[in-house]
């Protein structure tokens, strides 16, 4: 398991990379999963952009942009954060910043386990399997 914290054009900020790390295996494990290489940028919404319009031809700002190398049962990948977003989304969702930024860090786990979130039905399961993986956060 090497789950790995990086940080582009945003100041590095602290992070319980222990509990998080715990929490990802866990949540792995209770979907047949077993973590490999995952590597977490946390990045500005212009660095973010970026990385959207170049490799997904898409021009507009987003919370999170996840790559996904998965061989079987193993979970790899890199997932881009924008933190500019996950401020952002903390404000209009009334949340704590440490709340948003755990939700988009497991709804990047969920999409390397294989949900999406394009339809409304998918949304439904992908929020109702982030609600449940933030229960079991232990901060």
């Amino acid at each position: 398991m090497s789950i790995h914290f990086n940080f582009e054009e945003v100041d590095e900020f602290s992070l319980q990379r222990r509990n998080i790390k715990n929490w990802i295996k866990s949540a792995a494990v209770n979907e047949n999963k077993k973590v490999g290489e995952i590597q977490y940028i946390f990045c500005s919404d212009a660095y973010l952009l970026k990385i959207n319009k170049k490799f997904l031809k898409h021009d507009y700002f987003t919370d999170i942009v996840t790559f996904d190398y998965d061989e079987k049962n193993i979970l790899s990948g890199d997932v881009y954060i924008s933190i500019d977003r996950i401020k952002e989304n903390a404000e209009i969702f009334k949340v704590e910043f440490n709340n948003e930024l755990l939700r988009v860090i497991i709804h990047g786990i969920l999409h390397l386990i294989g949900y999406n979130d394009k339809s409304d039905s998918e949304q439904k399961i992908m929020t109702g399997k982030e609600n449940y993986y933030l229960s079991t956060y232990i901060f």
